[in-house]
């Protein structure tokens, strides 16, 4: 009885651990559809759409199955540890080759889908053998929903800031990898294909090594393929892709790999960002810069005389570390996040103005253009509205609004 219960309790154990690695597959897949092809709202949607259809067919595919079913699940755990461990080298390495892109990663995440699908049916079919049906099922299913959560969290503020897209799916890879491992264990009497089983082992650690020393160097060639010039500087954090690349003496700054400035002509967009609004503010005691994290429009203000006080909200603070320490950065924004007057606030910018009750001369928003979910709120009519209840008398605000002309639609959402 203690056996049976033991062994019961492995296969839950297993499926916590098969949930959080597959929610986590689904994020990692997600957030690599949108730094390779875009468009966040969309990558998102498709990759989770896919993957959920996926696991549907998974499902329906493991009906087929109907002896040796503990053997199936460890080959399902090998192949899945290779496949998840592989997705972003071979995102990367074959953008480096092919503007198809798109086609690689649905490949991918509907290939990883069908295998999460498959895992689930086959573990309670296993576990019906230790449990009455319905004890079992709850069980099964309570287990998959919590590692999900675990994996959540486990992504949204270790795996993704800490590890990246490099090393996230190889942690990943790991959690099957080591499942496969604990059944073969304590399952291993009930192996009839343990020649196969074993093989699969040795093929699945190689291949986990080589993509775990070589992971790096592939994902930063094909990554480069992705921009015109020479990487200098990357960086993942907790909340985006941080990239600055060098051609001769001039520099480009991408966030998501998209453009935030070139040091070639970044003063054409900074000077008539700030140097209107603060000539016709009635006064310039009290700045608000919104984003800005890079330091370039700060650098503009202390241009000015009479100020007193900038507060610099971006949500990012290793943006503003890199605007603080990077010696290309600090050259081209003159030290301006050195200066004493300047107070450095790291939050989401609707969440400070909603819990700050100062009052400002002039309110700088310096944010990318509303392409993405977490932008929307802050270019709603809610927001200028509070940010209008935050001005002096004879306050001004100012916003960017892209380019009429290269980004229209950005530019008619920011208008209206």
């Amino acid at each position: 009885m203690s056996n049976t219960r033991s062994l019961s309790f492995v296969l839950k154990a297993a499926v916590f651990a098969t949930g959080l690695a597959g929610i986590v597959a689904e994020y990692v897949l997600s957030t690599l559809a949108t730094y390779l092809l875009g468009n966040a709202i969309f990558q998102w949607t498709i990759v989770m759409s896919l993957m959920l259809f996926a696991m549907g067919l998974g499902s329906r595919l493991s009906k087929s199955f109907n002896k040796n079913l503990i053997d199936v699940f460890v080959f399902v755990e090998f192949t899945l540890s290779v496949l998840c461990a592989s997705a972003s080298v071979l995102s990367y390495g074959l953008a480096a080759y092919t503007e198809n892109i798109s086609l690689v990663i649905y490949s991918i995440s509907i290939a990883i889908g069908m295998l999460i699908g498959f895992e689930i049916p086959l573990v309670t079919r296993i576990n019906n053998s230790y449990e009455e049906l319905r004890t079992n099922i709850a069980n099964v299913m309570e287990k998959d929903y919590y590692g999900a959560l675990v994996g959540g969290l486990l992504f949204a503020f270790v795996a993704l800031p800490y590890l990246g897209l490099t090393y996230t799916p190889i942690a990943l890879a790991a959690v099957n990898f080591i499942v496969a491992i604990i059944f073969m264990w304590r399952f291993s009497h009930l192996f009839t294909a343990r020649k196969a089983i074993y093989g699969a082992f040795c093929i699945s650690a190689i291949l986990l090594v080589g993509i775990t020393l070589y992971a790096k160097p592939i994902i930063m060639f094909g990554e480069q393929r992705q921009y015109k010039d020479k990487i200098i500087f990357s960086k993942q954090t907790k909340f985006q892709k941080i990239v600055m690349t060098q051609w001769r003496d001039n520099y480009w700054l991408f966030i998501n790999g998209q453009e935030q400035f070139s040091s070639f002509d970044e003063e054409k967009y900074h000077e008539p960002l700030v140097h209107p609004a603060m000539k016709l503010a009635a006064e310039h005691s009290n700045i608000l810069i919104l984003g800005g994290g890079d330091g370039l429009a700060l650098r503009e203000i202390w241009k000015h005389d009479g100020v007193e006080k900038v507060t610099l909200v971006d949500l990012d603070a290793d943006m503003t570390t890199f605007a603080r320490t990077h010696p290309v950065l600090t050259r081209l924004n003159k030290n301006s996040m050195a200066d004493p007057r300047l107070l450095l606030v790291h939050m989401d910018a609707g969440k400070y103005l909603r819990d700050n009750h100062e009052k400002y001369s002039v309110v700088i928003i310096d944010l990318p253009d509303p392409d993405t979910v977490d932008l929307m709120h802050l270019y709603s009519v809610d927001f200028y509205n509070l940010i209008r209840s935050k001005l002096r008398k004879g306050g001004v605000i100012v916003t960017q609004a892209s380019s009429p002309y290269f980004s229209p639609k950005a530019f008619l959402c920011i208008k209206k």
